[in-house]
């Protein structure tokens, strides 16, 4: 019987599709052994069900009573709670490291390999000193010499650590406290106000990096850090920096910089010197205290409270020294030597190469004319220029061998670094025409030919005499000396274009000159310099000569790099032709266009140069000593209000010749003079003449009377003509 039932129950009862009908097939019903064998199976769930309630009840009860009650259970989710932040934390902080590693070792990719890195010697600096041996300024990317930690006062890193990098002592290379900080502000603010980057970092990008803000050279300049920490030591780290941070103005190293703005070794500053050099780091232009003393005091005073701050200083010093600021010093007269120091730096690579050692460059400046000079004409500047708006101006002096004493290249080097001594090509005006009349007296005319000042015309070109005025019957000496644009332009077409160009190119100019009639009024642009060289034959006898500033060039060891040999073209212009000039450009001085600039008793020679509209305002002159030539004008070439070469100019070289010449014995020019001081015709030593006043009559041979030269004037009043 229990085989049967077993049997029964084990059997599949297959179901039947059984239609209403009786037929199969249609909607699926279960028969009569299949539904009993369901609702078996059912009850027999139900019976365990039930008792699986019941014991889990049971033991739900049992475990509550053994805790307590069921009330106390919140300390163990806690603790799962705990578990899980735990356990979700260290996950996602190896997924930060892994995300960091992959950063670094994208990034540093373009970075070569640690094993193949070496700090980068530091380019040589150029030392440039005066004839005298006085150091002038100094140039190159580490332009102080390097100094040692021990070596400086320790106030002096002390306020760099204090406002730069307080934790430097303590961290790797990257200041994670720091970091934060940074970011956090920068969030604040919206956009990037702090870096974060420490000490070495800084370092890392000073040595090895372009100055880009990236994300890559961000991770590029920690990789380098963090090697730099390993490679070097703290104090080590910290006396690099020193050497080859920017600190403004020009200057790279703690040695410069103090040597820039305080005019002392940075082994000598003061506690308030050393303030103001570590509160440039962050802004070297914005606290530079040349350009914003106000700025550079309060950043100071910043430095020494981080300093209190940082227990480096106590408060009785910390006070002491905001009472105390720092003062600038900077040596009168010397500002305007960097433009000498840039035109210097772009000369030398030509005459000493590229050395990888520090150089010594001997000059030709003298600070006292470069003083003089600077001082000239930025008080003549500031005293009368913005009244006739002439913004800026430039003068440059040379001994008679050509070498510059002295050159301002601008009114405020701090402002405008571009050198219009040398480089700005201007139309000279009237100032060119001692050329023209240097070729006619090299045709054989003289200081007392005549020629008529009347309204001339070639081709298509009409010149004018500025006042629209005409002289008549006149000498040359009296056509140059009140600079008459007629006479210029005949004796132009007399001698022709050609023989202009080239007597030009023969005393010194090289910039190109147009060929036509013109030049003979100065529309040609030349630079002061090459304008100022080509008179200097006048007041040397007839020597031509190379205007230079390098003497010598030389390592810091000694060695010889470049020395100045020769002395140029040689003459370039007869002694009679130089006597003769002088006397035409002496008269300038005495009554013709340039009276503003005559001084003291110095026999003294030059020509005034203006131009159309009154956009450039010249004076080149000389004597037997010096030759300075000055310019003023506006950078765009916009006009002045009746600025001429007589005027601005004539009065700034005035006041610098006047000063250079101060406590010296007068020196006559040199030449034989047409004319002696008593303004009598001269005797003996000249071919004698006499031209025809009329108009194109011609140049007849030379006359000849007893030695005497025969003036025309004094034709005049015998014959009453």
């Amino acid at each position: 019987m229990i085989n049967k039932r077993r049997r029964q129950r084990s059997e599949r009862i297959e179901p039947v599709f059984e239609r209403a009908d009786g037929r199969t097939g249609g909607e699926i019903k279960a028969d009569r052994r299949e539904r009993a064998q369901l609702s078996h199976d059912k009850a027999a769930r139900g019976s365990k069900k039930a008792a699986g309630k019941a014991g889990a009840a049971g033991s739900s009860a049992g475990r509550r009573a053994g805790r307590g009650g069921g009330t106390r259970n919140r300390p163990g989710r806690k603790r799962g709670m705990l578990r899980r932040l735990v356990y979700w934390g260290a996950v996602a902080a190896i997924w930060g490291v892994l995300a960091l590693a992959g950063l670094l070792a994208y990034y540093g990719a373009g970075l070569p390999p640690i094993s193949d890195l070496k700090v980068p010697k530091r380019a040589p600096n150029v030392v440039m000193v005066a004839a005298s041996g006085e150091v002038l300024a100094t140039r190159g990317i580490g332009h102080g010499k390097d100094v040692r930690l021990r070596e400086l006062p320790p106030y002096l890193p002390q306020a760099v650590v204090a406002i730069e990098d307080r934790r430097f002592f303590w961290h790797f290379g990257i200041d994670p406290v720091g970091l934060a900080r940074a970011m956090a502000q920068n969030l604040v603010a919206g956009h990037i106000v702090q870096g974060g980057s420490t000490l070495t970092q800084q370092l890392a990008k000073n040595l090895f990096l372009e100055p880009d803000r990236t994300i890559a050279r961000k991770v590029q300049e920690m990789i380098l850090a963090a090697w730099l920490e390993t490679k070097f030591t703290k104090n080590e780290i910290l006396e690099l920096y020193l050497n080859r941070v920017y600190f403004g103005a020009g200057t790279y190293g703690v040695e410069a910089g103090a040597q820039r703005f305080f005019g002392k070794s940075a082994r000598h500053v003061t506690l308030a010197e050393a303030a103001v050099l570590a509160g440039l780091l962050k802004a070297p232009s914005r606290y530079a205290p040349t350009r914003n003393p106000d700025l550079a005091e309060d950043r100071a005073a910043t430095v020494i409270e981080a300093m209190a701050e940082a227990k480096y200083l106590s408060a009785e010093e910390a006070k002491s020294a905001r009472a105390h600021p720092a003062k600038l010093i900077r040596p009168d007269g010397l500002g305007a030597i960097d433009y000498a120091a840039d035109w210097i730096s772009d000369l030398l690579p030509g005459f000493a190469g590229q050395p990888d050692t520090d150089i010594i460059v001997e000059t030709t400046i003298d600070p006292a004319l470069q003083g003089a000079a600077e001082r000239a004409l930025v008080n003549v500047l500031d005293e009368d220029g913005r009244d006739v708006e002439a913004g800026q101006g430039a003068l440059i002096a040379m001994d008679p061998s050509g070498a510059i004493k002295a050159l301002v290249g601008g009114r405020a080097y701090g402002e405008s670094q571009f050198n219009r001594a040398t480089k700005a090509l201007r139309q000279p005006g009237s100032a060119f025409k001692p050329f023209v009349y240097l070729a006619a007296l090299e045709k054989g005319l003289t200081p007392d030919t005549v020629r008529r000042d009347a309204p001339v015309k070639y081709g298509n070109w009409a010149p004018k005499n500025y006042n629209d005025k005409y002289a008549g019957p006149v000498t040359l000496r009296y056509g140059l000396s009140h600079s008459i644009n007629t006479l210029s332009a005949q004796l132009a077409n007399e001698v022709g274009v050609t023989t202009v160009i080239d007597t030009a190119r023969r005393l010194g100019v090289t910039s190109p000159i147009r060929r036509d009639l013109s030049i003979a009024l100065g529309t040609s642009e030349v630079t002061l310099a090459e304008l100022t060289g080509a008179y200097v034959p006048f007041s040397n006898g007839g020597t031509g000569v190379l205007p230079y500033i390098i003497t010598r060039a030389k390592t810091a060891d000694g060695k010889l790099l470049y020395e100045r040999a020769g002395s140029g073209p040689g003459r370039v212009v007869s002694a009679e032709a130089v006597g003769a000039m002088n006397d035409m450009l002496r008269a300038a001085l005495e009554e013709g266009t340039a009276k503003r600039a005559a001084f003291g008793n110095w026999p003294a020679a030059g020509k005034t140069g203006t131009t159309q509209d009154w956009r450039d305002a010249w004076f080149i002159g000389y004597t037997a000593r010096l030759t300075a030539g000055v310019w003023i004008g506006n950078d765009d070439g916009s006009p002045m209000k009746n600025v001429s070469g007589g005027s601005l100019p004539a009065m700034v070289w005035h006041r610098f010749m006047e000063e250079a010449h101060a406590g010296l014995k007068p020196q006559p020019l040199p030449g034989k003079f047409w004319r002696n001081p008593d303004n009598e015709p001269a005797v003996a030593g000249f071919e004698t003449r006499v031209d025809q006043i009329q108009e194109g009559a011609g140049v007849p041979p030379p006359a000849r009377s007893g030695g005497f030269r025969i003036d025309a004037d004094f034709l005049k009043r015998i014959f009453g003509g």
